[in-house]
């Protein structure tokens, strides 16, 4: 489960030491749920959504591959999750959202990410269970394409058996590196693009 909280993301003025390397690893997770193979073969929808799902799943995995360690992992997560929180309000100032609005979008994009942390942890050790709230979250409903949640559940693995071999001095530098996708899933899949 995330260990971060919407307190210690309130509390921007005091992000602390790790703020610029929260915003390094944030960025490689952003990265890595932007890879065009997600999407193009795997069948994630290439929607706002779905983008936003994608990049989700890859912080909870930054996020939960730091909540493992002592200190400072607990801090470089949060770091992680104040960067996408930070981000996301940028964004969405961007796209030409009013202040009121801002804070309600961001709470609700807050509240999305943890119930996804939630799910997938409390599936984590099941395959089916895990591949359910995966689907779920990322198709939201519609009908996936053949394949493409046990894509996304091998992809989940592999990348987080990636991360897992990652030391906490790397990752406290700000270097991390995920699996490319057509790698982290085999390089065998591939939806039915009719």
């Amino acid at each position: 489960m995330i260990e971060v909280s919407l307190a210690g993301f309130l509390s921007l003025g005091r992000r602390g030491l790790y703020e610029r390397t929260g915003f390094v690893l944030y960025g490689a997770a952003v990265a890595a749920g932007r890879d065009p193979y997600l999407y193009a073969e795997v069948g994630i929808p290439d929607t706002l959504d779905g983008r936003f799902d994608a990049i989700c799943l890859h912080v909870i995995l930054v996020i939960r591959r730091l909540s493992r360690e002592p200190e400072p992992g607990p801090s470089l997560a949060q770091a992680v999750f104040d960067a996408m929180f930070s981000d996301m309000d940028v964004n969405l100032r961007e796209m030409g959202v009013g202040d009121m609005g801002v804070g309600r979008r961001n709470r609700a994009m807050w509240e999305a990410l943890h119930g996804r942390a939630a799910a997938y942890q409390a599936a984590w050790e099941n395959e089916e269970k895990l591949i359910i709230a995966l689907t779920r979250n990322i198709w939201r409903g519609t009908e996936p394409p053949m394949g493409a949640p046990v894509a996304l559940y091998r992809l989940t693995r592999a990348q987080d058996a990636t991360l897992s071999k990652q030391d906490m001095a790397s990752l406290e530098a700000g270097r991390i590196s995920f699996l490319p996708v057509r790698l982290a899933i085999g390089g065998v899949y591939q939806h039915d693009n009719a």
